[in-house]
């Protein structure tokens, strides 16, 4: 019998974003308007679903506070900081979420996929960087479905190829969550204790039927029978 799948969300799932992805969104929004947004109110629109893409996130905050600014011109700014010159960019602050033989462990009863909402070639830059001997199959970005989280577009296309396997969808935020419910996928919620709004994100979760919510994926040997 053929391995059940478990696909991961990428970011604050596999990997620590909040001195990445989370600081290029405060740097983006404070260059263009002049406000220092916190962390936790950052927090807040990803509750509200819709913002699972960082880029609309950053322009919607920065038109909040009363600055118009071209879509592409917040774009070009946040991956100028995020990538910087190769050598000082805020992706290099990222951090593998993952315990040591924890994959090791997984990989003995299950296959691993991805679906996350980067770019596919950004999930790759960082895969190589922390973790060049796993195998996730397939990777699916934002770039290759034509509707991002919340739809379940990334899911079903993993689906389709999984030959009817078991498969489960590991995400942080409601987004996710409705992405795998619309895709009748179960959903397995990682709310870290270091979220400021941790107890709403995980009530989120669980009236999305999530059939779990842990600290991080180093808990899921707990869930996955």
């Amino acid at each position: 019998m053929a391995a059940a799948l478990i696909v991961f969300d990428m970011d604050g799932v596999l990997v620590d974003v909040s001195e990445s992805y989370r600081e290029t969104i405060v740097r983006t929004v404070e260059h263009f308007s002049g406000v220092a947004v916190t962390r936790a109110q950052i927090q807040d629109y990803k509750n509200q679903g819709g913002f699972n893409d960082d880029w609309k996130l950053s322009h919607h905050m920065i038109a909040e506070h009363g600055v118009a600014v071209e879509f592409q011109t917040v774009v070009d700014c946040f991956q100028g900081m995020f990538h910087g010159n190769g050598t000082d960019g805020l992706i290099l602050r990222e951090r593998w979420m993952a315990r040591d033989g924890l994959f090791d462990r997984l990989g003995a009863r299950f296959d691993f996929a991805i679906f996350t909402g980067r770019m596919r070639w950004e999930a790759e830059v960082t895969l190589h960087r922390f973790a060049p001997e796993l195998r996730f199959d397939p990777i699916i970005g934002v770039d290759d479905v034509t509707a991002p989280k919340p739809a379940p577009e990334g899911l079903l296309k993993i689906a389709a190829s999984a030959g009817g396997r078991k498969i489960w969808y590991v995400g942080d935020t409601v987004d996710d969550a409705r992405s795998a419910r619309a895709a009748a996928v179960p959903f397995i919620g990682i709310a870290s204790p270091d979220n400021a709004r941790r107890a709403e994100v995980a009530s989120l979760f669980q009236a999305e039927k999530a059939v779990a919510v842990l600290d991080d994926i180093n808990q899921l040997e707990s869930v996955l029978v």
